[in-house]
């Protein structure tokens, strides 16, 4: 018995490993041991202690084994079966995340409303309580109080919690108003292939910021005598760099200018909770924006973050994939509408109800309900671009859609190193994607889904995709270590169970 758990976790180190797109030898130099040792660990040959599981998952960034706490490993999908219903969209992660950055403007109490209860939000969570930040779930733990202390501690940050998401990398906005020297770990998050911090270096040393990376850390120092002089213009459209720039604007006191800004949803509800602090900020849904800073921010605030456009994306997917009708409330529109087009063209058969405004009272809302329908494949290649383009995170989303669709589609995820393989995963369930080099894929469909036992992938969209074929596929599939997806989906499993579903949450130990 002893044995056949050893040859259990080995292969779950190995296929960890092999996501993360390491060889033994890298492993081992991560763990301070030899690649023949790694090789008797991966084909279950050498004892290995719970230490050394511990070690090696926070090395992968993937949770091997789980004990001594309740939380979901692994899924298990029984799949060919259709969806039915309605089900609402969650709110923003990827706005949650900011806001949470944001409240250290702040001296007063803020509560957001709903805010997603996921992974990502978790960490940040654990940096803030870390450094002094009293954070509390209130109203039965749907809302999320934050009052922050005096003085922040950030000599006691909590490193580890801060290295798994890239989201810390919008502290440094923030805490240059408050301290004139700090350091920060790493950014983390999904296994996406380099990403330059270049851009958020480009735009923050206007605000006086410098920041040498050494061992694994940003040393930052702020010279308060250097103001942005001219307009600051992003050397990179991104989400979060624009949200870093509006973040460091928010107290300089006096007006700034921000060019080449992303006009994304997140972004957008980072403003109207500026707004909601006091900060005025023109241009709002375009890539200039005029923010008029404050130096001093305290106020108890109270603020609702819209809902998920990618999440809205993720279940439009799986009623597709599963040939299901579907109604999706709570959706985003406006942050939908190049997608539902391009899905129209396909032959997607869904309607829609007016228009209602989100709880911020800013963003627009419509029911969707989507039904079965014969997809074609479109006559254009799948390409995200800034908004209002096709988003970046719902390209993934495409790959199985595209699958279902009769004819060939080629999918051009430009943006990140990675992303584009793992799509390729669904191979083995049946799809037939051609990986044309690491930024293109090929899919062929329709595709007859089967079921099979996989790792989950290691960046959270395609991972997602992977869950949807798999509800699409007959018989029962398993999905290991699935910590990715719970960075950014809120008890996906038991939502999508709510609707016709039927997947399984176990461990294996």
């Amino acid at each position: 018995m002893a044995d056949d758990y050893l040859v259990r976790i080995g292969k779950l180190i190995r296929d960890a490993r092999q996501h993360r797109g390491w060889t033994q030898t890298q492993l081992a130099e991560a763990l301070g041991t030899s690649q023949s040792a790694v090789n008797r660990i991966e084909r279950g040959n050498q004892n290995i202690s719970l230490e050394m599981i511990a070690r090696i998952g926070e090395a992968l960034d993937s949770e091997i084994v789980s004990l001594g706490y309740a939380g979901p490993m692994h899924l298990r999908v029984v799949g060919g079966r259709h969806l039915s219903g309605s089900i609402d969209v969650k709110t923003s992660k990827n706005a949650c995340v900011a806001l949470l950055c944001a409240s250290l403007l702040n001296s007063g109490r803020t509560v957001l409303r709903r805010v997603a209860r996921i992974e990502e939000v978790y960490r940040l969570l654990e940096v803030l309580n870390s450094i002094g930040v009293r954070t509390r779930w209130i109203n039965d733990g749907v809302d999320l109080e934050i009052v922050p202390p005096a003085e922040l501690d950030l000599a006691a940050i909590d490193a580890d919690a801060a290295r798994r998401t890239r989201s810390i990398i919008m502290f440094l906005g923030p805490l240059l108003h408050r301290t004139d020297r700090f350091m920060l770990p790493y950014a983390g998050g999904c296994d996406l292939g380099t990403r330059t911090v270049e851009p958020h270096m480009i735009a923050l040393r206007r605000f006086g910021l410098d920041i040498a990376a050494t061992e694994g850390q940003y040393h930052a120092v702020v010279d308060r005598s250097v103001a942005p002089d001219r307009p600051i213009v992003l050397t990179e459209r991104g989400d979060t760099v624009t949200e870093n720039a509006l973040l460091a604007a928010a107290r300089h006191d006096g007006t700034t200018v921000i060019r080449n800004a992303s006009s994304n949803y997140m972004v957008q509800d980072l403003c109207f909770f500026l707004e909601a602090l006091g900060v005025k900020v023109d241009g709002i849904g375009t890539t200039t924006l005029t923010v008029h800073g404050v130096p001093t921010i305290d106020v108890d605030v109270d603020y609702s973050p819209s809902e998920d456009p990618v999440e809205a994306m993720s279940l439009v997917a799986a009623a597709v994939v599963t040939e299901s009708e579907l109604t999706v409330r709570r959706v985003p529109i406006e942050f939908l509408e190049i997608e539902l087009a391009v899905l129209e063209e396909m032959g997607l058969d869904h309607d829609r109800t007016p228009e209602y405004f989100a709880d911020n009272g800013r963003t627009r809302l419509v029911d969707l309900t989507v039904r079965p329908s014969k997809l074609e494949a479109p006559i254009d290649k799948i390409h995200p671009m800034p908004f209002p383009g096709l988003n970046i995170d719902n390209v993934p989303f495409f790959a199985a859609i595209a699958a279902v669709a009769q004819g060939q589609t080629l999918i051009h995820d430009w943006v990140y190193d990675n992303r584009a393989i793992y799509l390729t995963d669904l191979n083995r369930l049946g799809g037939r994607l051609q990986l044309l080099d690491p930024h293109r894929v090929l899919v062929e469909g329709p595709t007859r889904w089967r079921a099979a036992e996989m790792m989950c992938p290691p960046a959270l969209r395609p991972a997602v995709v992977v869950l949807l074929a798999m509800m699409a596929a007959e018989g029962t599939s398993v999905l290991r270590n699935v910590y990715v997806i719970n960075r950014g989906y809120e008890d996906l499993a038991e939502r999508l169970n709510s609707i016709g579903a039927q997947i399984e949450i176990f461990r294996d130990i």
